[in-house]
């Protein structure tokens, strides 16, 4: 439970974080390379799922399915790192490549929500 509380709360710290950095500080620069859209898109599924890994570790809990949930988890924060991360560079770097990434870490959030349906649906 607490690993993924502060897990949770760490990417919760970061995408506040880098939510106010990108819209003050790299306001102009993602404005100028188009990629304020993309930069808020990965701030945007941050956001969820750093919520969602501190529901997995309340999860963990309550539910008797806990190797379930846990990998939820690592799902979630996969996804995090995958499709939010890729978000970020290629915004700041304009490299198109990274947008690769991007699918696989939507795959991993989905991951981690379909193992937390199962996890409720075993219990």
């Amino acid at each position: 439970m607490k690993l993924f509380l502060l897990l949770g709360s760490l990417n919760g710290f970061l995408f506040v974080a880098l939510g106010a950095f990108g819209a003050h500080a790299l306001k102009e620069r993602l404005e100028e390379n188009g990629y304020v859209e993309t930069f808020q898109t990965g701030v945007q599924y941050h956001m969820i799922h750093a919520l969602a890994l501190i529901g997995v570790a309340i999860l963990t809990k309550y539910l008797s399915t806990t190797g379930l949930v846990h990998g939820a988890g690592w799902a979630f924060l996969v996804g995090i790192v995958l499709f939010s991360g890729s978000l970020y560079v290629l915004s700041l770097t304009g490299i198109r490549v990274l947008g690769a990434i991007t699918p696989f870490g939507g795959v991993a959030f989905l991951t981690g929500w379909v193992l937390l349906f199962v996890a409720a649906w075993m219990e």
